[in-house]
């Protein structure tokens, strides 16, 4: 919502009130009395108050002329962006390090970047769960992802597998062309009902591509299950073992993935100027009945 003028040099005109104000005077024939002290006094308060009042007027006047109106953009989205689902790791080993509380803020920068985009979140640990499904509402998910904290699923294994495998089925019946998955884990699967390769090729069923990333070393992680899991879907494989290498990464798979939208924009105004006009009026209305009580 932005304010503004239309006309904004009409305000030049002002200059114009003390020229006329001065050179501009009507003239009246005029009765002098001797010592009239009191009466210049008085007339001098009122000129005052007139002379007043007559600037408010011409400034409420030139205020209507330059059109002050109140912008609101509006945008139509004409085309839908991605379909993104966000699988991450919340087992025990999450919390050394602050690694959790790391991945959560980059995660959360990550959401604030897709605007355009449907999210859906999916926790595992001992056993894995849909926190929420794909939405447009960011403002849920980064709530929810501020109050999700390490073993919320459990703290002793890892259900990677299973993570896969129910977070591709949230897009069972999409018809988005974009739809992709990153899985973020610092352990190895120990405890999936769901093989590996059911949920490969349920991702690559619904035509998921499913990024992988690896956090911590090479021990903590298997790479060539996460390497194995991006190749077959089409996707990559990253390895972090810092914050900003993290950062990095979901910066790249945010230009990799990039939504094209395309929106109308239209401005609709909301003009002013009658407020002011109205104003002058009946200030004029009062000055004139002013004029005629004295």
């Amino acid at each position: 919502m932005n304010f503004s003028f239309e006309e904004p040099l009409v305000f030049l005109l002002l200059f114009l009130y003390p020229i006329c104000n001065r050179f501009c005077k009507a003239k009246f024939e005029a009765i002098f009395f001797p010592r009239s002290d009191r009466l210049k006094k008085i007339s001098k308060k009122r000129s005052t108050w007139l002379n007043i009042v007559k600037f408010l007027i011409f400034f409420l006047l030139i205020t209507s002329l330059a059109s002050p109106v109140i912008e609101d953009e509006v945008v139509i989205q004409n085309d839908k962006g991605y379909e993104i689902s966000l699988i991450l790791d919340a087992s025990g080993s999450m919390s050394e390090n602050h690694k959790f509380d790391i991945v959560k803020e980059i995660v959360k920068d990550f959401i604030k970047h897709r605007k355009h985009d449907k999210i859906a979140l999916t926790i595992f640990g001992d056993f894995a769960y849909v926190a929420i499904p794909l939405t447009y509402d960011k403002d849920s998910i980064l709530n929810l992802l501020q109050r999700v904290d390490v073993g919320v699923a459990g703290y002793r294994a890892t259900a990677l597998y299973d993570a896969l495998f129910l977070s591709t089925k949230l897009f069972k019946n999409s018809k988005s062309k974009n739809k992709i998955a990153i899985l973020l884990t610092d352990g190895m699967d120990n405890a999936s009902s769901v093989p590996l390769e059911v949920a490969i090729n349920t991702a690559k069923k619904f035509k998921i591509r499913v990024y992988t990333i690896g956090i911590g070393q090479r021990g903590d992680y298997n790479p060539y299950v996460l390497e194995k899991i991006a190749k077959e879907t089409g996707a990559k494989f990253f390895e972090a073992n810092s914050a900003q290498r993290l950062k990095e990464i979901y910066d790249e798979i945010d230009k990799l993935e990039k939504s094209e939208i395309k929106a109308n924009k239209y401005v609709k105004k909301r003009y002013l100027f009658m407020y002011p006009l109205s104003l002058a009026l009946l200030l004029m209305m009062v000055l004139l009945a002013k004029k005629r009580s004295f």
